[in-house]
């Protein structure tokens, strides 16, 4: 089983932080998390608010590069439609997996907040078709060296080399993950042939019917079977379960209502917008939900808690949904920076290490916290 971690470069619920001692702590998570041996780190792109704002995630991942040792970096997500040039993605992932020495993995998606993409000038509308039209060209690109030529509805781009080239040509099948949070979306990573990664919020059958649907088509497709797709989880570990439970409470409830403003879920936009049918047919079963019962919901949908209680739910999460790797996110909505390193370090020390013997070989059997 594969165990990563994701940031998600917050500022939400963080009282009087400056931007600087954001990325200063974020930055102080991504090489603990090299010393503590997770398989790789996840960084967000995204724009303008408290909600997370970095706004190229390659530049940071290649500082990141140069400050840690082995742990592999992944862009989680860069967004397709809000980078104008496909060929400018497929040059900053080839440069950093050069200055990583072959460390990098390409995370895509096309986005989904109302917000960023009216502040670039883009429609939402066009976000599917923006996405569909370049991922191919970049993924070939990255394989061959080349990027091939576009004519397409929104990009024109003649043959171009990639250089520095890329490291090696084994991106499809083994560095290249799109974020895939609807079932359009799965369906299209599927057709890409590449992993599947999703943000775990949703109710637990769907996110199961989705998994099957994606690995079932990408079966067909490609004639084999899919890496195992990722889920993300809004993490606290502790030994003090109470403790525990306070943090959850407090914290992961305090990054769903990140979410729920930041993408302003509860709005009437997703069921008008091209692309987005799956979200606006949640809207009006939100809305009567309501925001503290959605919360509520949320929090105990996530993996925290002692290591025993999380390697519980995590056996409980594999036998339903059946092989799949784990991102944590440590630091989000105010959490402490003592509260982050705690989770991080009990996690790498007594959790991690189970869930690394669990493969489709050898699944779980009772889960209990290593010595």
């Amino acid at each position: 089983m594969e165990v990563g971690i994701v940031q998600v470069v917050q500022s939400w619920m963080f009282e009087g932080m400056s931007d600087a001692e954001v990325y200063a702590q974020e930055l102080r998570c991504g090489v603990l998390a090299d010393e503590l041996n997770f398989d790789h780190l996840w960084v967000v792109e995204h724009h303008f608010e408290d909600y997370s704002f970095c706004p190229d995630n390659f530049v940071y991942l290649a500082h990141l590069a140069g400050k840690t040792q082995r742990i592999k970096l992944a862009t989680g997500s860069c967004i397709i439609p809000w980078n104008d040039q496909p060929l400018r993605i497929a040059e900053k992932a080839a440069l950093l997996d050069q200055l990583s020495g072959g460390r990098a993995i390409l995370g895509i998606g096309r986005g989904l907040s109302r917000r960023e993409f009216d502040r670039f000038g883009i429609s939402m509308d066009e976000s599917r078709d923006r996405f569909d039209e370049a991922s191919p060209a970049i993924i070939e690109a990255l394989e061959t060296g080349t990027f091939p030529t576009l004519n397409g509805k929104f990009y024109k781009q003649p043959e171009a080399p990639l250089r520095p080239e890329p490291l090696s040509n084994d991106w499809r099948k083994t560095r290249v993950t799109q974020v895939a949070m609807s079932p359009d979306s799965a369906e299209q990573a599927a057709k890409l042939g590449v992993q599947m990664m999703a943000f775990n919020y949703k109710a637990p059958d769907k996110q199961k019917q989705e998994l099957d649907d994606y690995a079932a088509l990408f079966q067909k497709l490609h004639g084999y079977a899919p890496r195992p797709p990722l889920l993300t989880e809004m993490t606290i570990c502790d030994h003090d379960a109470k403790r525990a439970r306070e943090n959850a409470e407090k914290h992961v409830a305090g990054y769903c209502a990140s979410v729920l403003h930041h993408y302003e879920m509860l709005g009437d936009h997703y069921k008008d917008a091209k692309g987005y049918k799956a979200y606006g047919d949640a809207v009006d079963m939100m809305k009567a939900a309501g925001k503290e019962n959605i919360a509520k919901a949320y929090v105990e949908q996530q993996i925290w808690g002692t290591p025993d209680q999380m390697l519980r739910k995590f056996e409980e999460r594999w036998d339903y949904f059946g092989p799949y790797g784990v991102l944590a996110c440590f630091r989000f909505a105010g959490t402490p920076m003592d509260v982050v390193e705690r989770s991080m370090k009990l996690f790498a020390a007594e959790v991690a290490p189970v869930l690394r013997t669990w493969s489709a070989e050898s699944p779980p059997k009772k889960a209990s916290a290593a010595a």
